[in-house]
């Protein structure tokens, strides 16, 4: 704006010298000034601006209600998003392949959660989901939120997971009734390229610490490769110290010290572990974003575990809580490139709970979920 300006503040002070007009000449020079030393403000938007779609997935439980309270919450701070909507439920036996190709397309998805039968022949969704787009990496953040009162405090711990190996392969057979193998695959391409993730991550973000969580001192192969792997990257990296520990110290560090970590890469089951864990410490799975990230794709959605997604009082009383996927959406904006709308979103939700007057029951408090909604839409700047 300001430099649109000076060739017209130029032009008045041509006249105005021509006119000898000495009034309207001090007026004009005083304006150039302030404009020369007016601050420029501005959006960062990819492209030309236009708005961005997203693939939406509802998905079960309480998946309609907080991915609802998203879709308000946009609406209302004018999000340069908008959502190609799609039912699936995690009783199906595959994603269809029209929300595959929409998420291939718009190359951002937010998602609520799937439900996951346990036993039975019916495969997890979720896991469809990440092999079918490559979503290597599971991001987590755990977080002390302010206000919000916690066992811990100083919490603030990016778990990154690789997310397509590893036991959830899903190669299972029946060897001879009554005995079942089951394979763990690491392969070296997915360690280095989780690790690198990792780093990287670390390195953008200003981080000062990497910690790989495994179990090589039984599994001297497998996790064996994935620490040798972790230990090559490392040294690519020396502004970032590194560091390794066994997966079952690591859980009792967390519940005894959990400050001590700052990014924690692991293979994918002792991720959900550690998540899960961290997420508990730091606030609960309510409060905690997430996403899973490929090289082409994004599937942002709760960061821990949707053990709450089919929790049926909450969907009937409509007190689920929207805070860790609203926290989702303010990631990927950033991802989309519109930090200034996440840094909006997310400064609204942390308001609402530092005052502590609207909150779920998971949290505290007592309020529905639209009632969270409508204090997250009133504190929006």
């Amino acid at each position: 704006m300001a430099r649109r300006s000076l060739p017209i503040l130029k032009q008045l002070l041509s006249k105005s010298s021509s006119s000898e007009n000495p009034a309207l000449l001090s007026s004009c020079f005083k304006s150039s000034i302030d404009a020369q030393s007016r601050s420029v403000t501005y959006m960062p938007r990819p492209g030309d601006g236009a708005p961005r779609a997203v693939t939406l997935i509802p998905g079960d439980g309480i998946g309609p209600l907080v991915t609802g309270a998203v879709e308000q919450v946009m609406d209302a701070m004018h999000a340069p998003v908008y959502f190609e909507k799609f039912e699936i439920h995690g009783d199906m036996k595959k994603v269809p392949q029209e929300v595959i190709d929409s998420i291939k397309k718009n190359k951002v998805c937010l998602k609520g959660g799937l439900v996951t039968p346990v036993g039975g022949g019916v495969s997890s969704l979720n896991v469809q989901l990440r092999k079918e787009l490559d979503l290597y990496a599971s991001l987590v953040n755990c977080f002390n939120l302010p206000g919000l009162p916690t066992r811990h405090e100083n919490v603030d711990i990016v778990v990154i997971r690789e997310n397509t190996e590893g036991e959830y392969s899903g190669l299972e057979h029946e060897v001879v009734p009554g005995v079942v193998e089951s394979l763990k695959v690491i392969t070296k391409f997915c360690s280095e390229r989780i690790a690198k993730y990792a780093f990287e991550y670390a390195y953008l973000n200003n981080r000062k610490k990497v910690t790989a969580v495994h179990k090589a001192n039984i599994m001297k192969l497998a996790d064996g490769l994935f620490l040798e792997s972790c230990r090559e990257v490392a040294t690519k990296y020396p502004g970032i110290k590194y560091n390794e520990v066994i997966v079952d110290n690591c859980c009792m560090q967390l519940v005894s010290k959990p400050e001590q970590f700052d990014v924690m890469v692991t293979p994918n089951l002792y991720g959900n572990l550690v998540a899960n864990t961290a997420a508990g410490i730091a606030g609960g799975t309510g409060v905690m974003p997430g996403g899973n990230v490929g090289a082409d794709h994004a599937v942002f959605e709760q960061g821990a575990s949707a053990g709450n997604v089919g929790n049926e009082r909450l969907v009937e009383q409509k007190k689920a809580n929207p805070v860790a996927l609203l926290l989702s959406s303010a990631m990927m904006l950033r991802h989309l490139q519109f930090p200034s709308f996440a840094d909006r979103l997310e400064t609204a939700v942390k308001k609402v709970i530092f005052e502590g007057k609207y909150r779920t029951k998971d949290l505290g408090g007592q309020s529905t979920t639209q009632e969270v909604i409508d204090a997250v839409i009133a504190s929006l700047d």
